[in-house]
């Protein structure tokens, strides 16, 4: 179904959070080409075969074969500066005030890249992007699933030195034989040197694995988190608990989550019929056809979302984050403000 104007000034206009994105999958064709320019290496075709090869995957597997290829032209700290300037000054175009931010280490360190030149150039980009266009970014370092945990261990390790540019660890990457218990050891240690802790579970594989996820990393976020629909149990777990869903619905159909696990149909407003804290964000966007604004209208469209609706999805974003509580309460009054303002 089409939705209104008003909703769609309404959608767009509305302060946002964004919970669930992966600087890497935000690289646009365009940036990539600039960059690989740069730093003399080939690109094969253009930017807009690029975007053309972007536009439907069989599953996660074939986008990660895909992303991790593109994640190879990053080499020094200015392409990372570039890369999350970028996204910022798209991400302020949705009005999202705040930005937890994913990164993958491990896909440089493999490439040879030092840690240090990629956490020093997303920082660079997150402190450029804050003052130019007020969007708060911070950084969640994620572990690659599909690597062993002694892996991830050795990434712990290397992040020491730069614990006041992290606030939390994820897990992404394969789900499929990499549950999340996988990284017990490596996520008792990022607790005890006071990251957050969130994972990504409950996308390719069943329900098993969000239960993992709480139960073996206790997590205090699940990513994704669809499948969770498959077990009452685990609604009414999720739904008592308060635990916050950051959910992506334009990568759930491009992934093929929604066709072959979720019977074709958007979750979220049931998800929300069902008491969840479910968040709406954009995920890899430079893959997925929309950032952060689209995600919040094929959604609207799908499953009939009313203002109050987009209201409380946004609400609970803002709660979800890592930010101090009297930040969640500045942020909350905006909403409200704003709801009041297009009543």
């Amino acid at each position: 179904m089409e939705i209104s104007e008003d909703l769609r000034t309404f959608i767009e206009g509305i302060p946002k959070a964004e919970l669930h994105i992966h600087i890497e999958g935000t690289f646009e064709p365009e940036l990539m080409h600039k960059i690989a320019n740069r730093n003399g290496l080939p690109f094969e075709g253009t930017p807009e075969t690029h975007r053309e090869r972007r536009r439907q995957f069989k599953d996660l597997q074939d986008f990660l074969d895909l992303y991790y290829a593109a994640c190879a032209v990053l080499k020094t700290e200015e392409d990372f500066r570039d890369l999350m300037y970028s996204y910022l000054q798209r991400a302020s175009r949705d009005n999202v005030k705040v930005a937890e931010i994913f990164f993958d280490p491990q896909s440089h360190t493999e490439n040879g890249i030092s840690f240090e030149t990629v956490i020093e150039g997303l920082h660079r980009g997150i402190v450029e992007g804050r003052r130019d266009f007020g969007v708060h970014g911070s950084l969640i370092m994620c572990f690659l699933r599909h690597l062993s945990e002694e892996k991830a261990e050795e990434t712990l390790r290397q992040s020491e030195p730069f614990l006041d540019k992290i606030i939390g660890v994820g897990l992404d990457s394969g789900e499929r034989g990499n549950p999340p218990s996988k990284f017990r050891r490596v996520y008792c240690r990022a607790k005890e040197m006071g990251l957050r802790l969130v994972a990504h579970a409950g996308e390719e594989c069943g329900p098993d694995y969000i239960t993992d996820a709480l139960d073996s990393l206790h997590v205090s976020r699940i990513d994704h988190g669809v499948r969770c629909r498959e077990s009452p149990e685990l609604v009414r777990r999720l739904a008592e608990t308060g635990i916050p869903l950051t959910v992506c619905p334009l990568s759930n159909d491009k992934l093929q989550v929604k066709g072959r696990f979720l019977e074709g149909k958007n979750p979220v407003k049931c998800f929300l019929d069902d008491g969840l804290m479910v968040t709406l964000n954009s995920d890899d966007p430079a893959y997925f056809g929309g950032y952060i604004t689209d995600n919040f209208i094929v959604t609207a469209r799908e499953t009939g979302l009313t203002k109050a609706d987009v209201r409380n999805i946004c609400a609970n974003a803002f709660k979800s984050t890592f930010l101090p509580e009297q930040d969640k309460e500045r942020y909350l009054r905006a909403i409200e403000e704003f709801n009041t303002a297009h009543q």
